[in-house]
């Protein structure tokens, strides 16, 4: 068996320096693991990093977009716009405050929620004519940046601005990333007052991790002061600091709030990420133009977008299969990849074409673009320390089942 042939390359490995274990160690031997300075520390240096004013590190961008929706005021009866082409949670936290997620299509090109179809949700729901929306009030929307390309958030301001609708902004993706200022030659990063609250992921195989992890920013005090005395049981502020020395031992509670604090040992490994991040987003950044330049000519698939304008996390690099090119469905492309040592994943089943969602009445041509796109979708393997031969490899796999499995008359490949 050739070299080539007994690669494995996974679809993501976890890029962690002896700085990163050191800092680990470090907290560990402080004697002081849960929240405390090293989160401190993380939440000022982030905001530094996006130009933010106030930063909550948290234990998952889940809980980020909860706290969020829940200082912004969500109630049962209201209801929020969600894309469709997104992870369980952007939907999950409206629910988990009662409300009800409008289901929106994406763009077929960026997979970007598309306002003419929240427009025209918005409209439906206000007529009475989606599922199961009966006399809710549409009150936010929450954007989500897929793959790590910011949607134009001024055109998403607008939007919400001329609907009276809060934003918050589902960033798992996209740190560090930005889009050029109109009317400017700067640039307005993710988190710089882009919505009202900015919500974060650390997970550990996004473009920095605290293995679990999240943040919420913004330019709001009080926001940022609900999200926090929330993030610990609703307690009160000054019960935060009740183990330091000399600090009082009582508190109070004056909300039912969750426990979605980040510790100090995950933080530990988000400050030297956080240090590391412009330099793994230029690895992986040159991962995608690898691909992009060898497999531009493969008439079987599609490239993802890229832009002038933006400054692209490349947290994804999802490849679109053209089927009618093609003797097989996705699945088995996948399956055939994974055989030959490529790691690869689909992201993702659209929230509609979920058992839960479908049960509440949503059905696949309520979204059209999304069910029809998401079945050409595989994301390839893109992150910092990919060695050469690991994404050749991905290459000649993919290049080599495209052949495989053309349907073109001649064999001949470009």
């Amino acid at each position: 068996m050739s070299t080539a042939e007994s690669l494995r390359v996974p679809y993501f490995r976890p890029c962690i320096s002896d700085d990163e274990i050191s800092e680990v160690v470090a907290c560990l031997k402080s004697g002081w693991l849960t929240t405390g300075p090293r989160v401190e520390r993380f939440e000022s240096e982030f905001c530094q990093a996006v130009r933010g004013k106030y930063g909550i590190a948290v234990n998952s961008c889940t809980a980020a977009l909860h706290l969020a929706v829940e200082a912004l005021g969500l109630q049962p009866g209201q209801a929020v716009l969600v894309p469709t082409m997104t992870f369980a949670s952007t939907a999950e936290v409206v629910r988990y405050q009662g409300a009800i997620p409008i289901l929106v299509d994406c763009d077929p090109l960026t997979f970007h929620i598309d306002l003419k179809d929240a427009e025209s949700k918005l409209s439906r729901l206000r007529a009475g004519t989606l599922p199961f929306t009966d006399k809710v009030d549409p009150v936010g929307i929450i954007p989500v940046h897929v793959g790590g390309a910011m949607i134009d958030m001024e055109q998403v301001q607008s939007f919400a601005d001329d609907h009276g609708l809060w934003v918050v902004e589902d960033a798992a993706h996209a740190f560090p990333a930005a889009i050029k200022s109109k009317g400017s030659d700067g640039w307005r990063y993710c988190g710089e007052n882009t919505a009202a609250v900015t919500c974060f992921s650390f997970y550990t195989n996004k473009t920095i991790t605290t293995a679990e992890g999240g943040m919420a920013v913004t330019r709001d005090q009080a926001l940022a002061d609900r999200i926090r005395q929330m993030s610990l049981h609703g307690l009160s502020h000054d019960a935060w600091n009740r183990y330091r020395g000399g600090a009082a031992w009582d508190y109070r509670i004056v909300a039912p709030g969750y426990k979605y604090n980040m510790t100090d040992v995950a933080a530990s490994l988000g400050i030297i990420q956080l240090q590391r991040a412009e330099e793994l987003r230029c690895q992986r950044e040159t991962i995608a133009a690898s691909y992009s330049e060898q497999l531009r000519n493969v008439d079987e698939i599609e490239l993802p977008e890229s832009f002038e304008d933006r400054i692209h996390a490349w947290h994804l690099f999802p490849i679109r299969l053209c089927l009618d090119r093609l003797s097989v469905d996705r699945n088995v492309f996948i399956q055939r990849m994974k055989e030959l040592g490529v790691g690869c994943s689909v992201h993702w089943r659209p929230l509609h074409l979920h058992p839960y969602y479908e049960s509440l009445g949503w059905e696949a041509n309520d979204l059209p673009i999304a069910t029809r796109e998401w079945q050409r979708l595989i994301s390839l393997p893109i992150y910092p320390g990919m060695r050469e031969q690991e994404t050749r490899h991905v290459v000649d796999v993919v290049r080599g089942l495209c052949g495989n499995f053309s349907l073109r008359p001649t064999p001949e490949r470009r």
